[in-house]
């Protein structure tokens, strides 16, 4: 069994990485795979959702799956299915042996706080504030990848490429081609993606596989709320553990045991806390251990966790929701919280989304960013599109595709290409044909609508000289702008553009408009256009 508990997690595992470097542009407005499968298996992603937004996403309903499975057989999606678990796993091998027993003895105090910390973010999510994708590990997982493990593959596998070939005989260079072709189809971009806070986010990543060093899983054992609520569910799983009469308590067992779950003696095991690797039937040299089915009548174990914790956490989920919302980015928009075109208005955007970097990853031009203060902290790492970095491309419905809670709809390309994420505002004290007398077209020949948002009248300028030079000038017109941001990424003054994309007018609001009257903008708040 335990060989093949090992071929289930390298499966999962390659399964997770396929779908991972799936989820990008290839050219198309389609991606063939079922990308979000990972999130859609997640119940405590359905659950929090539910509690959050009091809607029902459809496709998070196969989490429903894992729950039927867990009523069954107990936690084994964390031991044979998730992918962060088995990271965990592999990260832990090379362990000292001797120190296994001190660790599992360090883990075995620290199992509640996962409860805990379950609690305060179901209590948060009640009140409408959706923090469970920070912690939930395939979330994270996801995250991290998009952040931080994909930018930096791209960045190394581009320097590489980037290199002057040798001379080699003509077998190796199409060896070489061959590499370089599946490289650009498999898992690089066409430009590397540079993410803000990339750097951040993938430091606690690698600290959550560090403490592994600590003590074996330890993200598993104490820290993981997916495995909390997967523990409350498999104490009334259909399987028990039983020791027979030949232990000779070695305790090898329980110096062993991947998550702590002291399966010696039988008394003690936490059935909330294995995750049914089979490590220990088999490495008791008796074979005295054994999985059986639970006897009729027979109650599961006590968790063992204080009321007066539960209820501190309870409070401390509650306590989150005026500490976030208290800072003026609740009442107040902000010029750079610029959504994906889609996006639910603000607030329930924030009850759905759950950080997970889908949309970061699959984003064309990398546009997309995690966001750190624009929304304030409850906005934290939701996407946001900064043009400075990329621009929104007009014939792409992506992101709305791979989101896996309906927090960015999912719209039609037609409908897409309708809808306002932000507006455009020129700086003539920086643009160059108004300040320098400069002819520059840029925005101008970029603007993707069909009648160009930025048009051009003949204007007269005036040099230090006293000349006039007649130089065509660019305006925005307000109602056609749709806020996509190219004329902002490429606009030559690189620094700071002369013209920058504002959220202000966006269609997913009706107070974040314009408060005077204005003809070009007479149809702000009226929703998505055609959708």
């Amino acid at each position: 069994m335990r060989n093949l508990r090992r071929a289930s997690q390298a499966f999962f595992l390659i399964l997770f990485l396929f779908l991972t470097f799936a989820t990008r542009y290839r050219g198309s407005d389609d991606i063939p795979y079922p990308v979000r499968l990972f999130l859609d298996w997640d119940p405590l992603l359905l659950l929090s959702t539910v509690l959050s937004s009091r809607t029902l996403p459809s496709n998070l309903l196969w989490s429903l799956l894992v729950v039927v499975i867990t009523l069954l057989l107990g936690r084994v999606f964390c031991g044979w299915i998730c992918p962060f678990g088995t990271l965990h796993h592999l990260m832990s091998l090379r362990l000292d042996p001797s120190t296994r027993a001190l660790q599992a003895s360090r883990l075995h105090h620290w199992y509640r706080f996962k409860y805990y910390l379950l609690i305060a973010l179901l209590c948060s999510s009640l009140l409408g504030v959706h923090l469970t994708g920070l912690f939930d590990p395939l979330s994270l997982l996801i995250r991290s990848f998009s952040a931080f493990v994909d930018p930096a593959l791209n960045l190394i596998g581009h320097s590489l490429l980037s290199l002057p070939s040798a001379p080699t005989p003509q077998g190796l260079q199409r060896i070489g081609e061959g590499l370089r072709t599946w490289a650009w189809e498999s898992f690089l971009s066409p430009t590397p993606p540079y993410l803000q806070q990339a750097t951040f986010i993938g430091l606690l990543f690698l600290l959550a596989l560090g403490l592994n060093r600590w003590g074996r899983r330890f993200w598993c054992v104490a820290l993981c709320p997916l495995g909390a609520l997967l523990g409350l569910l498999s104490r009334f799983s259909l399987t028990r553990l039983r020791i027979a009469d030949s232990c000779n308590r070695c305790q090898i067992c329980n110096s062993g045991c991947q998550t702590a779950a002291t399966p010696f003696p039988e008394s003690s095991w936490m059935r909330s806390e294995c995750i049914y690797c089979w490590g220990c039937p088999q490495s008791c040299p008796q074979g005295a251990i054994q999985f059986r089915l639970r006897e009729k009548g027979e109650n599961p174990n006590h968790l063992g966790l204080e009321r007066r914790r539960v209820l501190s956490s309870a409070l401390a989920g509650v306590l989150l929701v005026p500490l976030l919302r208290s800072s003026s980015s609740a009442i107040l928009p902000s010029s750079d919280l610029i959504r994906p075109p889609g996006s639910l208005p603000e607030q329930e955007f924030l009850r759905r989304c759950l950080r997970c970097g889908e949309c970061l990853k699959v984003c064309p031009t990398h546009g997309l960013q995690p966001a750190l203060l624009q929304g304030g902290l409850e906005a934290l790492w939701t996407p946001v599109l900064v043009p400075r970095l990329g621009y929104c491309e007009y014939s792409c419905t992506l992101c709305g595709q791979v989101c896996p809670t309906g927090a960015i709809k999912k719209l039609t390309l037609s409908q897409k290409q309708e809808v306002r994420i932000g507006v455009a505002f020129l700086d003539k004290n920086r643009c160059l044909p108004y300040q320098q007398g400069i002819s520059c077209l840029v925005c101008e020949e970029h603007c993707p609508t069909p009648k160009k948002a930025i048009w051009l009248e003949w204007g007269e300028v005036k040099d230090r000289q006293g000349v006039i030079h007649r130089i065509q000038l660019p305006h925005v017109d307000l109602r056609l702008c749709i806020g996509c941001g190219i004329c902002e990424k490429r606009c030559p003054l690189t620094d700071l553009p002369a013209i920058r994309v504002s959220s202000i007018g966006e269609s997913r609001s009706r107070s974040n408009q314009l408060l005077l009257p204005s003809p070009s903008l007479s149809r702000e708040g009226e929703g998505y256009r055609n959708g």
